[in-house]
């Protein structure tokens, strides 16, 4: 059995004893090694924890942090949702998801986090921390600072969008103190995680949280992919009183992730669930490991896989169909995170976003860079001639035509040859020639086509099917 909760170290002896007394019902996640955590946001108790302070790269996820800085720059009034931010030339070399915008657009603060939280744009992150931290190594210390501040032992940040770098790292404790933060210090600003899509001119966008509008009370929060870290996700389910925080990390699909975490949440409301009673564990508590992050990019993006990874994978790999929740034999032994996701209404329609001050087709359409011109190549014209043979009439003058596409139809006639000279017949033999021909006038050249004058055309026959 993994206790990994439980281990004895100093900080953790007191719950050992209240571990083994529920160890029936702490039945360890089937073939799970990667890191995962449910708490409640109320009291931060923690209710279930899988290697949760094993150090990971958190990918996408980072964008909590993006997004806690900016609630914190508009409270003290460095800026408002309205304030106009440019995207750079920085922000438009960060790798897909992105929006694409070209460098100068303008959009607000309130609408760079929605794209950035629903499409989970990099470039927005980015925008977002240049707007805000003036600078975008000024915002990452602005990151740091308030990682330390809030308490996340295990965290470093790199960048503000959670693309590869080995110095981006967190852990499940340090991620669930983050959204935990969000939900107790800016509770105005949570509807912003419960987006389940965005609507920019005629495009809608949906969520890569699809436990949004599945799983009963889901209202959000945020997912992160990268090959090294697998699939990660940040989830957040409210029901009835009760406001609950899963955290899975490192699975090999986007499936996985949604089918686990949904399986977790609900672990976590089976009151069967609550046997620490007022000594459950802190996530405070916990106590972060050391050492380098896990790299999952064998198991997630090895050769053996059959399609590529993304953060948009949500049907791909195996489903976790014999992860079965412990405490819900009530239930059936045969509940999985698959039968716990179902079809919902919509819990809202698609949000519209938009470049500038406000939405406009112009300046939408204005925002994105033009497409590369690509040169069409020759296209062979096929006339019929007087005898009813199929030519091809190609431009020789076209740089796009390709090399071989135009052969000689026919040989040029020889050109007429000059006077011959009189030549002595080699001594002994009898000259057969026929005397010379009178010199003819020397033809008159033809002229030149100009600049203007449209070039030859060859006829040929037609090229193989």
């Amino acid at each position: 059995m993994n206790l990994s909760l439980f281990r004895p170290r100093p900080a953790l002896r007191r719950v050992v004893a209240a571990s083994l007394l529920g160890a029936a019902l702490l039945a360890p996640l089937a073939a799970q090694a990667t890191p995962a955590l449910v708490i409640e946001v109320e009291s931060g108790k923690v209710l279930l924890a899988e290697e949760a302070t094993k150090p990971w790269y958190p990918a996408s996820i980072t964008k909590l942090m993006t997004a806690y800085v900016t609630f914190k720059a508009i409270r003290t009034g460095r800026l408002t949702p309205e304030t106009l931010i440019t995207v750079s030339d920085n922000a438009t070399a960060q790798k897909p998801s992105k929006m694409g915008f070209k460098a100068g657009t303008q959009v607000t603060v309130d609408n760079a986090l929605k794209m950035m939280l629903v499409k989970s744009a990099n470039d927005m992150a980015v925008v977002l921390a240049e707007g805000v931290g003036g600078s975008l190594p000024a915002f990452v210390d602005e990151m740091n600072a308030t990682a330390r501040e809030l308490g996340m032992t295990g965290t470093h940040y790199a960048n503000p969008n959670g693309l590869p770098d080995p110095g981006q790292v967190s852990t499940a404790r340090d991620l669930a103190i983050l959204a935990r933060a969000i939900f107790l210090n800016f509770p105005e600003q949570t509807d912003l995680f419960r987006i389940p899509a965005i609507k920019i001119g005629p495009a809608v966008i949906r969520s890569y949280n699809k436990l949004i509008d599945r799983y009963p009370g889901a209202d959000g929060m945020k997912t992160g992919f990268i090959c090294a870290s697998g699939f990660n996700l940040v989830a957040s389910a409210k029901r009835g009183d009760r406001h609950l925080l899963a955290v899975v990390l490192g699975t090999e699909s986007g499936k996985a992730r949604t089918e686990e975490a949904a399986l977790l949440l609900e672990r976590g409301f089976q009151q069967s669930w609550n046997v620490f009673g007022s000594i459950a564990p802190s996530v405070e508590s916990l106590r972060n490991e050391t050492g380098p992050p896990t790299d999952m990019r064998e198991q997630v993006c090895g050769g053996k896989r059959k399609n590529t990874a993304s953060e948009a994978d949500d049907d791909s790999g195996p489903a976790p169909t014999g992860f079965v929740a412990a405490g819900m034999t009530q239930l059936g032994d045969k509940i999985t995170g698959a039968s716990l996701l179902q079809k919902l209404p919509p819990s809202m329609p698609p949000v519209e976003v938009w470049v500038g001050p406000f939405p406009s087709a112009e300046a939408l359409a204005a925002a994105y860079p033009p497409p590369p011109v690509q040169k069409k190549p020759a296209t062979a014209k096929k006339p019929v001639d007087k005898k009813g043979q199929t030519t091809a009439i190609i431009d020789p003058a076209d740089p796009a035509a390709p090399a071989d596409a135009a052969p000689a139809a026919k040989p040029k006639p020889k050109p007429k040859p000059k006077p011959a000279t009189a030549q002595a017949s080699p001594a002994g033999t009898a000259s057969t020639a026929k005397p010379a021909a009178k010199p003819a006038s020397k033809p008159a050249p033809k002229p030149t086509a100009g600049p203007g004058a449209a070039p030859a055309n060859l006829a040929v026959p037609p090229p193989p099917q």
